[in-house]
């Protein structure tokens, strides 16, 4: 009955259009003042021990660091070198365009800012070369999303702190995952160009590459120094987030020259309002979080569904069906932090390896970023587009539909996950 009230009041506050974030701290306090005996010094002490994680650190680094990567040139760098690798195939500036998101993707950790960064540049030199400008829109809304599942992601340090589970071994596990994906959105681009006979662009020569790649080196880097450290040991991935920030502005503003340092303070500054967002939905769902299990829902759940006799596969896909529906409604960051504290404890009842249903969690949140109403890809592409959400819609359906094929692949093949966390960390 609690839960039922709970949720109840929760959903009855976001119809209002209030602020996910808001909705839920309200949802808490008002249940915990009015049904419940919990002191409200138990909630204060627990609002703030809550967040002193050093984990959530990682968040606004990753954040400042995809704002220099955004404003600072390395994105056209990685296009031009993804063009030259890839041009001259069906459909080559889309198919750049795929490798240039998840080039990015992979030293942002941000699926918006890769829409933006790639998106920006990519889309109006695809309409100039004569694609229909809703097949560039459907390339760039889906492949952006690879900002959240190629490692380092915010969403898997949000799950991280949530779960208690190891962001190492998160960022890890969503390597091979990544490439899986991105390589079959690539494909899905190459069989529709060659079928529609979309344009391809001239070889380039190895002597043009290898230019491509010396330019975009340093961005590329970045790569090998966030990975590398972390799997060498050599920093933690909070830490890496710190070098990643530092090193992304010295690339932007002293090597690449594409920002000025004028121009710094504004990048710090929207940085700091999307840190600041991000903060407190995870300050307000720590406290939803305090309340489900003060409340034992969590167990119940899992003692209903483990009595029920549903299995690993039977939940795994009612996870994924509730998962896709809450995309409707909220956005990756939200989602997560809600629904990870109750799910997690049953997943883990049931023998569900904590890493794997993490990466399962994010691929579902790329897919709820990518269709309506409130997919943040979409509105971030139809920004640059000008197109309508509805239209857009439309035209990323068949990427759409490459990405619920691989979530149900990623959901009963656990080793796609695994293998890689099992090769380096052991177990």
């Amino acid at each position: 009955m609690n839960a039922a009230l709970i949720f109840i009041l929760l959903i009855a506050l976001m119809l209002t259009g209030m602020p996910i974030s808001i909705a839920l701290g309200l949802t808490v306090l008002t249940f915990l003042f009015t049904m419940t005996e919990v002191p409200v010094q138990a909630v204060a002490l627990k609002l703030f021990t809550g967040i002193e994680k050093f984990e959530i650190m990682a968040i606004p680094f990753f954040i400042l660091a995809g704002g220099f990567l955004t404003h600072g040139g390395v994105a056209r760098r990685m296009i031009n070198f993804a063009t030259s690798m890839v041009g001259h195939w069906h459909g080559g500036l889309a198919l750049a365009g795929v490798v240039a998101c998840a080039l990015f993707a992979a030293v942002s950790g941000s699926s918006p800012a890769t829409v933006v960064a790639i998106g920006s540049i990519i889309l109006p030199a695809m309409v100039q070369q004569g694609y229909p400008k809703s097949f560039g829109a459907g390339v760039i809304t889906t492949s952006g999303a690879l900002g959240i599942l190629v490692p380092p992601s915010i969403v898997m340090v949000m799950y991280s702190v949530s779960t208690n589970t190891s962001v190492g071994k998160l960022f890890m596990a969503g390597v091979v995952p990544g490439l899986m994906l991105a390589f079959l959105l690539g494909l899905t681009t190459w069989v529709l160009a060659r079928k529609k006979g979309y344009p391809r662009m001239a070889p380039a020569t190895w002597a043009e590459r290898g230019r491509a790649f010396r330019d975009s080196a340093w961005g590329l880097l970045l790569i090998v120094v966030v990975m590398g450290g972390i799997y060498s040991g050599l920093f933690t991935p909070t830490e890496a987030a710190a070098v990643s920030a530092v090193y992304a502005c010295v690339i932007a503003v002293f090597v690449y020259r594409d920002l000025k340092i004028k121009d710094v303070g504004k990048v710090l500054l929207s940085s700091a309002a999307m840190s600041s967002m991000l903060l407190y939905i995870i300050t307000n769902a720590v406290l939803f979080s305090f309340l489900m299990t003060s409340e034992g829902i969590p167990q119940a759940m899992a003692a209903w569904i483990i009595d029920k006799g549903f299995g690993q596969v039977g939940f795994l896909l009612v996870v994924n069906l509730l998962l896709l529906l809450a995309g409707n409604v909220m956005e990756p960051s939200s989602i997560v932090l809600i629904m990870a504290p109750i799910l997690f404890p049953v997943a883990t009842a049931l023998g569900i390896d904590p890493v794997h249903f993490g990466i399962i969690m994010v691929v579902n949140m790329e897919i709820g970023m990518c269709h309506p109403p409130v997919g943040l890809n979409l509105y971030v592409a139809s920004g640059i587009t000008k197109m309508g959400i509805t239209e857009l819609t439309v035209a990323v359906l068949p990427w759409l539909a490459t990405m619920v094929g691989f979530l149900l692949l990623v959901t009963y093949v656990p080793q796609i996950s695994l293998w890689l966390p099992g090769l380096l960390f052991g177990g």
